[in-house]
């Protein structure tokens, strides 16, 4: 299959920095792919994700999607991409449907087509009833599921996802992923990042491990496991090659 997203000897250092945040890094990503961009703390997977999305510019490398270059074609890239960030990124004193009409327009959606657009995605998340609510009284699991709306509204072509999980109910959770595989399998490449390595091996179809802005591994879960005897588990094998020193 061809790739939808290629990354070549992407380098960045941060002003004041001797080390660099990313070294070389090289990945492509295949069209309709689960990809976990995997790494411990500090070891440059937001930097990736910024730069990613245009939100950080970078001198050295290439980073093509669909063969358009990031810093030249940002505007075009932009359309195509959707970003849901570990930070709830909604207007807390806004309902949720104020918050996701604010968002849809900034996609270009409009009318008819953005309302129909909230309202069933709301429903299909189990949040019609309090759509105009103000999103400050809502549960960290209600947060979390219209956090992702606002970020797959225009039905993007490559979805971003940064820990949309993290600190929610089993039930959220369960949803989440399950509507993800679901959009997955519609068409949408997602690109997942996620300390919670169970969640990563359930959900991936390939991966790349990243420490101190290198890549060290990249494959299928399943592959890369089998290929470290003794090592039963994705948390295992990203023991094995990172090492148990804590990273604060």
């Amino acid at each position: 299959m061809s790739s939808i997203l290629q990354v070549e000897n992407l380098t960045k250092t941060y002003k004041g920095q001797r080390q660099a945040a990313l070294n070389a890094l090289s990945f492509s990503i295949t069209k309709d792919q689960i990809f976990g961009l995997l790494g411990p703390n500090g070891a440059g997977k937001t930097t990736v994700v910024s730069i990613l999305t245009g939100w950080l510019k970078y001198k050295y490398g290439s980073v093509k999607l669909d063969e358009y270059e990031v810093r030249k074609h940002l505007k075009y890239i932009k359309k195509k991409i959707g970003l849901v960030p570990q930070d709830i990124a909604l207007f807390p004193t806004l309902t949720a449907r104020e918050n996701l009409t604010y968002f849809g327009r900034i996609y270009g959606l409009h009318g008819k087509n953005l309302y129909s657009r909230i309202d069933g995605l709301l429903k299909h998340f189990s949040l019609g009833d309090a759509a105009d609510n103000r999103v400050n009284t809502f549960s960290g699991g209600m947060k979390r599921r219209t956090n992702l709306i606002a970020g797959i509204l225009h039905d993007p072509q490559l979805l971003f996802l940064d820990e949309p999980t993290v600190g929610i109910d089993v039930q959220s959770k369960t949803v989440i992923l399950e509507y993800l595989k679901e959009l997955n399998s519609k068409g949408t490449t997602i690109v997942y990042t996620s300390h919670d390595l169970g969640e990563a091996e359930q959900l991936c179809d390939y991966i790349a491990i990243i420490d101190y802005g290198k890549k060290i591994a990249e494959g299928p879960p399943s592959q890369l496991i089998n290929q470290n005897p003794g090592i039963m588990d994705l948390e295992g094998l990203f023991l094995k090659l990172t090492g148990r020193a804590l990273r604060d």
